[in-house]
């Protein structure tokens, strides 16, 4: 299965156009169409974030015995093979586009990648997520990805779950993906492949942000989606590494991609200005809902989705740093996003509780998000990202614990979920609140009064920290009724402690002790 005698065979090859040139093509095939501020506008159909069902791993004498399987889809290599020979069936007859990037911003922990992408819009947003090279590259690892969304998997004959498919083979070092425009797939595929090597390497991939402070001090935010990852990394006293996926080695922390990839939904001026000041030309907005005469975003419109995105270049950032190479992270922040209304705004872990934490994963679903949610539903996925990780759970705790302690790092769990009650009483914590203690933690001024100890949880509490009302701190005082907020604190402990009996045996003792008491 060798990329480039496909693309001989094809009907027609567009190679590695600039993002201009790129931008041009997608609008004369009506992909899509300009804002009013140059950035172009796509739909991508029915799929408007990410497909896990329909996500495979080739299982092969390569993968069997290192996969986790409790957590990927295994696909046979005949399947594999099967849809294969459609998409060279289709390449034969179609035209496509080629373009040849890095993932990796650190050249001893680097892959070159070759998309080869039905739709020209799909190609800017590659070019402008991961990394532009134009060198040659001593790269040795080399993946391809092949996207076509009109290829679609027959579920009866392949095995599939839908006519989608995102199928990973480590053994070709060749990911397809078809049946669904959504561009979120393309990059989290070789996500998913930068966490099946990197750590096999001894580096840890990670699922989180990272910026640097004036001093050198380093932060990373590890958050499932919605949580703030990108919006509270995105910070003009800061510079920028990346927004989504980094690598930490021994040389210390850098950016798997080149671009960032935020959620825009409700996206103001003032509330994210460097993150609305990337929404120009060159950048791709999946989903938004422009005025068809003015060209005009409404940030505020969900009616295609709530998940609706821009992809644009990190140097779209004005302080973002390039390369996005930075040194070992100073400090942790473990974002959370609590509906329950139960969790602090911020306090500080042991590095036991840090490992407890990072593997539960944990934020909460509101009412309203998916049919049947009529109240705040807990959500774990190991180390804020277990759709992407290939491998067991431990293999990237392992890791992670290691450099806490070698590098001496403080972790931080951050609530920017709901405050005085849960979703549908309470309200969410004020991002000026967030940012003003998240500033503290990292500026070494959090808690100058003294820590408090929550109970159940056992986690420390400030009693103070600047520019954030005392009131707000303590989560218990923030509720009229304290006995509604004790019992809703048992409940969710009780939900914490059920999740982490996965990991019975398989973790220390004093991890375990770390979790909830009821």
């Amino acid at each position: 299965m060798n990329s480039e005698k496909l693309l001989a065979e094809a009907k027609e090859v567009v190679r590695d156009l600039n993002v201009r040139e790129l931008i041009a093509e997608a609008i004369r095939n009506r992909e899509g169409t300009f804002s009013d501020r140059g950035a172009l506008c796509v739909t991508t159909g029915t799929h408007t974030g990410r497909s896990p069902k329909d996500k495979f791993i080739v299982d092969s004498p390569l993968t069997h015995d290192i996969v986790n399987w409790d957590n990927n889809q295994p696909c046979s290599k005949e399947t594999f093979d099967r849809i294969y020979a459609k998409c060279e069936a289709y390449i034969r007859t179609h035209r496509v586009y080629v373009n040849n990037v890095l993932a990796g911003a650190d050249p001893d922990n680097q892959i070159r990648v070759k998309f080869i992408n039905q739709m020209a819009w799909q190609s800017v947003f590659v070019s402008q997520l991961f990394i532009k090279t134009d060198e040659p590259s001593t790269v040795q690892e080399n993946f391809t990805v092949i996207s076509l969304p009109d290829v679609m998997a027959d579920p009866a004959v392949d095995g599939t779950n839908s006519e989608t498919f995102i199928l990973l083979n480590f053994d070709k070092n060749l990911i397809l993906i078809g049946g669904g425009r959504y561009a979120g797939e393309l990059k989290k595929s070789i996500f998913s492949v930068m966490n099946y090597l990197l750590p096999q390497k001894g580096v840890l991939s990670m699922h989180c942000s990272c910026n640097e402070g004036a001093k050198g001090d380093v932060a990373l935010f590890f958050g499932l989606s919605g949580t703030g990852k990108t919006t509270l990394s995105a910070d003009p006293a800061r510079s920028l590494i990346g927004d989504d996926e980094h690598g930490w080695g021994d040389n210390g922390v850098f950016n798997v991609e080149g671009g960032c990839y935020a959620k825009c939904i409700d996206l103001t001026e003032e509330s994210q200005p460097e993150i609305y000041g990337a929404v120009k030309f060159g950048a791709v907005m999946e989903n938004v809902i422009i005025d068809p005469k003015t060209g005009v975003p409404d940030f505020a419109d969900s009616t295609l989705t709530e998940n609706t995105r821009v992809a644009y270049p990190l140097d779209y950032i004005p302080n973002a740093k390039i390369p996005s190479r930075t040194g070992h992270p100073k400090n942790i922040i473990l974002l959370t996003a609590d509906a329950f209304g139960v969790l602090p705004p911020i306090s500080k872990l042991t590095k036991e509780q840090a490992m407890y934490h990072y593997l539960t994963g944990y934020t909460s679903k509101v009412a309203g998000t998916e049919r049947g949610i009529t109240e705040p539903q807990a959500t774990f996925s190991t180390a804020f990202g277990a759709p992407f990780l290939p491998l067991q759970p431990l293999v990237y705790a392992k890791l992670l614990g290691e450099r806490i302690a070698r590098h001496d790092t403080n972790v931080y769990l951050v609530n920017t979920g709901w405050s005085g009650g849960p979703y549908g009483v309470g309200k969410r914590m004020k991002l000026s609140y967030t940012r003003a203690m998240i500033h503290a933690a990292l500026d070494g001024e959090l808690g100058a009064e003294g820590w408090s100890t929550m109970p159940i949880f056992g986690l420390s509490v400030p009693k103070s920290c600047p520019n954030v009302p005392g009131s707000v701190l303590n989560p218990r005082n923030t509720w009229k009724d304290k006995e509604a907020y004790d019992a809703t604190a048992r409940k969710l402990a009780g939900l914490f402690n059920e999740n982490f009996k996965k990991f019975a045996g398989k973790v220390t003792d004093d991890i375990v002790s770390a979790g909830p008491e009821i």
